[in-house]
């Protein structure tokens, strides 16, 4: 019996601190950073800077491979008249500029990439500040920033983080 006392006393305070813990009301909300990205003055503007610092070398690559594709039209057009030596002189050539514009391609797409990563990683800490201003200011005890399957329209925070990476200097 003393056992079973025991046993039953420790299940009465157990359930008695999780009936304590149940009283307070646990305040969660989520944040949809992808959103909060892309819609915040910070995000939009970081977009229009990639898009003016890379559209020139976007529009070169257009006329590289313009110009591959017009070199290629002509180098077919013209195979069956030319001399052996200077179709294969040309097709080294259409192959040189095919070589030069998938480097070009790859180059550009490295640095677009690392360009976006910076810009991205710098937005996110300045979203992750202003969820943790959002929290403090409005006593949230949880906020979810991924993997959320299902949450009701209150409990997103996204537009109040919006407003809050806008107002941040």
């Amino acid at each position: 019996m003393n056992r079973l006392g025991r046993s039953l006393a420790c299940a009465v305070l157990l359930c008695g601190s999780v009936c304590g813990v149940q009283a307070q009301q646990l305040k969660v909300g989520y944040v949809d950073v992808q959103k909060v990205i892309n819609d915040s003055a910070p995000g939009k503007a970081a977009q229009v800077q990639l898009q003016e610092e890379f559209s020139r070398r976007q529009k070169n690559l257009q006329d590289l491979d313009g110009s591959w594709n017009a070199a290629t039209a002509q180098l077919e057009k013209d195979a069956p008249t030319l001399s052996e030596l200077e179709r294969v002189r040309r097709g080294k050539d259409v192959a040189d500029q095919a070589r030069a514009l998938e480097r070009a391609k790859r180059e550009f797409d490295g640095d677009l990439e690392y360009r976006k990563a910076q810009e991205y990683a710098t937005l996110k800490e300045r979203v992750e500040r202003a969820i943790k201003a959002v929290a403090q200011e409005r006593k949230i005890d949880l906020i979810f920033v991924e993997h959320v399957a299902f949450a009701k329209e209150s409990a997103d925070l996204s537009m109040l983080v919006i407003e809050a990476v806008n107002a941040q200097r």
